[in-house]
């Protein structure tokens, strides 16, 4: 018997069963040069094989919106461009141009710093394996024909695979790679399937058919248990089931604390897949709409129109509340059409706000996209990165700017609409005071906030103990901001890694915390946490 301690939760609940190691074939790309009249020959396979994957997508696509998404990057015209310049210019064939554009546009994401924006690459290479698959002429394994009970082992698994499980079958899965934000993790939750991602060597210490116990509420693995361990986890299964069903009865219930303060439960989201997601946990509203998605999954600065229909949708799915942060691009996050000048430190460089107040046509169309959505539902627009009072009057500026334009052309959008901001930086905790009496709500961003207080780089590994958002600094920041927000009787949310911390919840409300917005799997937990809860 062994036991493994793991760090990354991403669908919790306990699972006892026989292991299914998944074999995926090999589909790394048979690699050569080839000539002039060759390489006509390798165009004209790689656009058979991609039809073939739009055709199967635009399937896939009517049952999970997922494949949507996912039928965008096939379609993606910088994608095939990026194939075709490799098999026509570098002459190379056309499963290796294949692999080398895929492998450079999943870097982009890759190299990211926020965790739900490097999951993205995972999609990515989705794609790429389907397209490698038919190149190939070959078959992956078919997850939806397990029809005993296991626990599905693999070095990594993609939306191709996991939207095939039966959760009668499948009751758990463990991966040496993947996130918890991945849209693996993602089904995973929706299934109620317990996984745990990025365990790495854990291939190595299994065997196909042996018996493993998982626990993914604290992150532990039980190899070959004995018959003390099997029975130790079977207990533990039936706790976490009826804890589970105690969780979902409490979701009809408005967040309110013992003493009657009502607490406001809302979901981080990068698209409208995500919200339907997250409102089956009966959320009060979106806290932070990730619209650089919209930009990053694109070959093109997206046009107003196109924006629109994106926040429009978003708008009538979550009429409660709809807070979007504008463009926040920079720092690890880049746009495969756009190129950043290099800077020796880019988290301290030109990112967010001020890119958007240098490009102002680009920002003045995203800010009349989401004028033109509010009509929809309640829209607010959130300003990334502000460290100046300068810089937010600018924002509001144009913001005011754009309605002015809407009125003569006679577009309806709300007059009242909130326009906030982040508080992420030292700057912005020690002017907050100033701040609330030009902002309409704040939401704090604890991920960049702790990092910039501590200074401490989140994505060292060789700190990474020293990042910690319970240092006695970032609670006190946190406690200022909240202070100066409700002396000028404005709204104090957190969209931050934090928010979601049921750990962090009791210090959240003790300090007033008026909004917690978090990954839909976080809010059940910290639901919990503020209706048992004694403070104000």
């Amino acid at each position: 018997m062994e036991q493994i301690y793991v760090d990354k939760t991403a669908s919790r609940g306990i699972a006892v069963a026989p292991v299914y190691l998944y074999q995926e074939p090999d589909l790394s790309p048979v690699g050569e040069l080839v000539s002039e009249e060759q390489s006509a020959a390798e165009l004209e396979k790689f656009n058979r094989a991609r039809e073939n994957v739009q055709k199967e997508l635009e399937h896939l696509a009517q049952e999970n919106e997922i494949f949507a998404a996912h039928l965008e990057i096939a379609s993606d015209i910088v994608l095939k461009e990026g194939v075709e310049a490799k098999i026509s210019g570098e002459k190379k064939n056309a499963q290796l141009a294949l692999w080398e554009t895929i492998e450079e546009f999943a870097a982009i994401f890759a190299s990211m710093d926020d965790a739900y924006m490097k999951e993205r690459g995972a999609d990515v290479k989705d794609i790429g394996k389907r397209m490698m698959a038919e190149l190939k002429g070959v078959k992956r394994p078919d997850l939806g024909r397990l029809e005993t009970e296991v626990i599905v082992a693999a070095r990594d698994l993609y939306p191709s695979d996991t939207v095939k499980l039966k959760s009668e079958f499948v009751k758990g899965i463990i991966t040496e790679e993947g996130g918890v934000t991945s849209h693996v993790s993602i089904i995973a939750k929706s299934m109620n399937i317990p996984t745990l991602v990025g365990v790495r060597g854990i291939l190595d210490k299994l065997t196909d058919g042996g018996t493993v116990c998982m626990d993914a509420e604290n992150g532990v693995i039980v190899i070959e248990p004995d018959e003390a361990a099997l029975a130790e986890y079977e207990e533990k299964k039936k706790a976490c089931e009826k804890e589970r069903a105690y969780l979902e009865s409490l979701r009809s219930k408005p967040a309110v604390t013992k003493h009657g303060k009502r607490v406001f439960l809302c979901a981080n989201v990068g698209n409208a897949e995500d919200i339907r997601h997250a409102l089956a946990m009966n959320i009060d509203g979106v806290g932070l709409f990730r619209s650089e998605l919209l930009y990053m999954d694109n070959t093109h600065f997206p046009t107003e129109e196109e924006q629109y229909q994106v926040y429009k949708e978003a708008a009538e799915l979550i009429p409660q509340e709809l807070t979007i942060r504008t463009l926040d691009i920079g720092g690890d996050k880049e746009l495969p059409y756009f190129e950043f000048e290099k800077e020796e430190n880019p988290f301290l460089g030109w990112r967010a706000i001020r890119i958007s107040l240098d490009m102002k046509e680009m920002f003045k169309e995203q800010l009349r996209a989401i004028l033109r959505a509010s009509v929809y539902g309640h829209v607010r627009i959130m300003f990334p990165m502000i460290i100046s009072l300068e810089e937010l009057r600018d924002a509001k500026e144009l913001v005011e700017e754009c309605k002015r334009e809407l009125d003569a052309e006679g577009i309806s959008y709300d007059k009242n609409i909130e326009t906030g901001m982040m508080i992420e930086t030292p700057a912005s905790v020690l002017l907050a005071e100033e701040f609330a009496k030009e902002a309409d709500f704040f939401s704090i961003g604890t991920n960049d906030l702790t990092q910039y207080l501590l200074a401490v780089d989140r994505g060292n590994k060789k700190i990474a103990e020293k990042y910690d958002y319970f240092h006695p600094a970032v609670v006190r920041a946190i406690g200022k901001v909240i202070d100066a927000g409700h002396k000028e009787n404005i709204k104090v949310g957190m969209c931050g890694e934090m928010a979601g911390d049921k750990k962090a919840t009791p210090v959240l409300l003790e300090l007033g915390l008026d909004e917690f917005s978090m990954s839909a799997g976080s809010i059940d937990y910290v639901r919990k946490q503020i209706l048992g809860t004694g403070f104000f």
